[in-house]
Order: C-alpha cells, then sequence, then structure tokens
C-alpha cells in the first residue's frame, strides 16, 4: 500500500510540470532578433512560439505574405527556431499580433 502513493506522490510532479508547460507558452517571450550575413544580408530568427502552434504553416504563410524565404531549424539549446530571410522583423512581429500567437508585452524585438 505504501507503494501505491508513492507512485501517487511521483505523478504530481509531471503534472506539475505539464501545468507549468502551459502557462509558460501563455506567459512566453517570443523573441525576434536579425543576424548580419554575408554583406548587406540579413537573417531574421523567431524563438519561443508555443509549441501548440505548427511552426511549419507558420512560415509558409511569412514566406508568401513577406515575399521571402525561410525554414524552421531545430536548435538544441532553443528548440524550434524560424528563420526568414531579410529584415522581417516588423513584419512578423505585426504578423503575430494581427493572428493572435502573441500580444504585444510578450514579443521583444532585438537589433540594430
Amino acid at each position: 500500500m505504501t507503494s501505491n502513493p508513492l507512485a501517487v506522490h511521483e505523478f504530481d510532479p509531471f503534472a506539475d510540470a505539464s501545468t507549468g508547460n502551459e502557462s509558460s507558452s501563455q506567459t512566453g517571450v517570443i523573441h525576434i532578433r536579425i543576424q548580419q550575413r554575408n554583406g548587406r544580408k540579413t537573417l531574421t530568427t523567431v524563438q519561443g512560439i508555443a509549441d501548440d502552434y505548427d511552426k511549419k504553416k507558420i512560415v509558409r504563410i511569412c514566406k508568401k505574405e513577406f515575399a521571402c524565404n525561410g525554414t524552421v531549424v531545430d536548435h538544441p539549446e532553443y528548440g524550434e527556431v524560424l528563420q526568414l530571410q531579410g529584415d522581417q522583423r516588423n513584419n512578423i512581429s505585426e504578423f503575430l499580433l494581427k493572428v493572435g500567437i502573441a500580444k504585444k508585452d510578450h514579443i521583444k524585438l532585438h537589433g540594430f
């Protein structure tokens, strides 16, 4: 009988961890950065979008709307990161607000 309550106690931290993930996805900050490439070429990266959203669909829509190329890269530290060609910081922030993926308080623009 004592082993069953231990199993229940072991289950509780996992339940807390899953609720922690949900709250972090709602209150998580989305970082939009720009990286300098060769010459005048730049790369815009978007990190922190919740796992609830399909990042490949977001990139596909952004590629059409912003007339640029893009991809989803799996970063070992930051998880899945969106990469878009060019300086798309303002475009992607307006898009995330318009679609409702993030609130204005949760978006941080970095760079120049």
